[in-house]
């Protein structure tokens, strides 16, 4: 039977992804307070509905770099790297605050990208996210970009959120961006774009629709999106491509809403 919007309201474990534009100000890679507490609420709201949730957050290069009062953003990569560990930190105490204001508990992850090439890493990895998922904690994974450039240069944690949702054989996987969904093309040059509402195939002509638009914060474009919809829909997990800048988007795809571009699982 074919994935429909209306089977979305019983799946049980669900990965969430959240790029460092939803939860920081684009003019200072401060921490959106208001967006992040928004973001809590509804993974909780989830929780509470009997879901296991796994968020992969961006957004510590930015608050790093915010931290130590560097407003402009630089293309070295080794600051930047220098950036993720001070931000990360900072981060996680945001998100292991609120959370446990909701009475859940949060627990940190970080993966590397070269490391999940190894089989016995994966294996780890599988066990350690299991296991945090039957212990009742939300698990809050990053890259590792202190020791790991990839997602730094190539797409803020939208091929990393991918892959965990196949590791852990999620039900679905939501990415909340700065747009609405994909669309025929780029919509912030051509007016006429239309947001896609159903994707059933991904092929090469829906690789040449994509777009890379990153802004100053992020650094993931609609490219690393369709690819991570490939990973996805490959391994029999549908994905939604939704904005985040309204958080209330998360409660309104769980219960089956037309919101952003659904990527239909092959």
């Amino acid at each position: 039977m074919a994935f429909t919007r209306e089977n979305i309201k019983t799946i049980k474990r669900l990965v969430v992804k959240v790029g460092s534009s939803t939860i920081t100000r684009a003019e200072n890679g401060s921490p959106n307070l208001l967006r992040l507490e928004k973001l809590v609420r509804e993974i909780c709201t989830q929780k509470g509905e009997g879901r296991e949730v796994i968020l992969v957050s961006s957004g510590a290069i930015a608050v790093g770099r915010h931290s130590i009062g560097r407003h402009t953003p630089t293309d070295d990569l080794l600051t930047k790297q220098g950036y993720a560990a001070i931000g990360q930190g900072r981060l996680m105490m945001i998100y292991q605050k609120l959370f446990a204001e909701y009475g859940q508990t949060a627990a940190q992850v970080l993966l590397t990208m070269k490391g999940l090439e190894s089989t016995e890493t994966k294996k780890n990895v599988i066990g350690t996210l299991t296991t945090l998922l039957e212990l009742g904690s939300i698990p809050i994974v990053n890259e590792n970009d202190t020791v790991s450039p990839y997602e730094i240069l190539y797409g803020d944690n939208d091929t990393l959120s991918s892959i965990v949702a196949t590791l852990v054989k999620a039900d679905l996987l939501i990415l909340l961006s700065d747009i609405d969904g994909f669309y025929t093309d780029d919509p912030n040059l051509n007016p006429d774009a239309k947001l896609i509402e159903t994707v059933e195939h991904l092929d090469a002509r829906m690789f040449s629709m994509a777009k890379d638009t990153a802004g100053d914060v992020g650094t993931g474009g609609m490219a690393t999106k369709i690819s991570a919809a490939k990973t996805a829909t490959e391994a029999g997990i549908p994905m939604i491509i939704a904005n985040g800048e309204d958080l209330n988007n998360i409660h309104r795809i769980m219960n089956g809403r037309p919101i952003g571009t659904l990527f239909l699982p092959v």
